[in-house]
């Protein structure tokens, strides 16, 4: 699962790279937003997650590790996708507003879910 994360994070750090040059060269910052959340929970937050996998998460459920991976991959895709078409200017907000909800509401489980799995997996450790 650790691999997964980083190349995902890796995509996305890409994506985010590149969406801050064409801002930069065309010196229209109205992503800034998007760029941020793309930087952030997309390639930070799975980076993250890939080290948690490596380092304590080695033994842990592959269901429950398949489970946040997509949980985590499908909220932050949807987050970033439609903060895009927000300010764009291309899709209302009053469209756009409850698929954001959701999907951080599903970026925020997937985070307890790492939580979880940390506690499940170092509990003995302490």
């Amino acid at each position: 699962m650790d691999r997964k994360f980083v190349i995902t994070g890796l995509g996305y750090a890409i994506v985010g790279l590149l969406l801050g040059i064409y801002m930069a060269s065309t010196k229209n910052h109205s992503q800034l937003v998007t760029h941020a959340h793309i930087m952030l929970i997309g390639f930070v937050v799975s980076f993250i997650y890939g080290v948690c996998h490596k380092l304590w998460l080695p033994s842990v459920s592959k269901a429950l590790a398949n489970v946040q991976f997509y949980v985590h991959q499908v909220g932050t895709f949807f987050v970033l996708v439609c903060l895009y078409f927000l300010y764009a200017g291309a899709v209302s907000e009053s469209i756009l507003g409850p698929i954001l909800g959701v999907s951080s509401i599903l970026v925020l489980a997937a985070m307890i879910l790492m939580k979880i799995m940390i506690i499940k997996s170092t509990k003995n450790a302490i």
